[in-house]
């Protein structure tokens, strides 16, 4: 194994460690009481470690950067042949979600502590606003090499932002049902059975 993948492997395990002990204390204390002291002594680091993977308070529960898919599932995608540009959006989202999010009880903890402190509930919500714009220019890229201009439809754009607001509302089902408990096979699994679903749902519409 090399120094570069064992260096990569420590740093995502610092950082889960850190994400769950500052999660554990603002389930137990409320976000607006936990200070980056008592999170650095729960998971035993320096405020230096917590700033260099964090940079804020705030930042160990919501995040400097949304998980986005790779390059390559983005050219994919774009490139895609496929019937349905719903399906395949969700099935890239899927796909990314499953892959950074290893720890299922973390996941769970840190969604039930987001809707229940409106502060950061408010920076979720405009996090995922700021990731559909960037899903918008993907649906538009794929429009695009698909040979499909606004100049031959006008409102190309809005239907776009159509097709992720769908897929939103679908992975939005499927991540509450993850995160509610009510599904106990695997993540792979939640997404195959929300693949299908939609893929049953879309198979007598017409998607470009």
């Amino acid at each position: 194994m090399s120094m570069e993948t064992l260096r990569s492997r420590k740093r995502a395990a610092t950082s889960q460690a850190i994400r769950r002990a500052a999660v554990e204390l603002a389930l137990q204390q409320g976000y607006e009481n936990v200070t980056v002291d008592m999170i650095c002594a729960a998971s035993m680091v320096s405020q230096r470690t917590f700033f260099n993977y964090f940079g804020s308070k705030e930042g160990v529960y919501v995040g400097a950067e949304k998980a986005m898919p790779t390059p390559e599932l983005i050219q994919g995608f774009v490139e895609g042949k496929g019937s349905s540009v719903f399906g395949d959006l969700f099935s890239m989202l899927a796909q990314t979600i499953v892959s950074t999010e290893p720890d299922l009880a973390l996941f769970q903890a840190r969604h039930q502590l987001i809707h229940q402190s409106p502060e950061l509930l408010k920076r979720e919500k405009a996090r995922i606003g700021e990731v559909e714009e960037t899903f918008v220019r993907y649906v538009m890229d794929r429009f695009h090499f698909q040979g499909r201009t606004e100049e031959q439809t006008p409102d190309l754009e809005d239907e776009a932002r159509m097709v992720v607001s769908l897929v939103s509302g679908a992975m939005r089902f499927a991540m509450q049902k993850w995160v509610a408990g009510n599904f106990t096979d695997t993540r792979e699994e939640l997404v195959r059975s929300a693949s299908s679903l939609i893929q049953r749902i879309t198979s007598s519409e017409h998607w470009p």
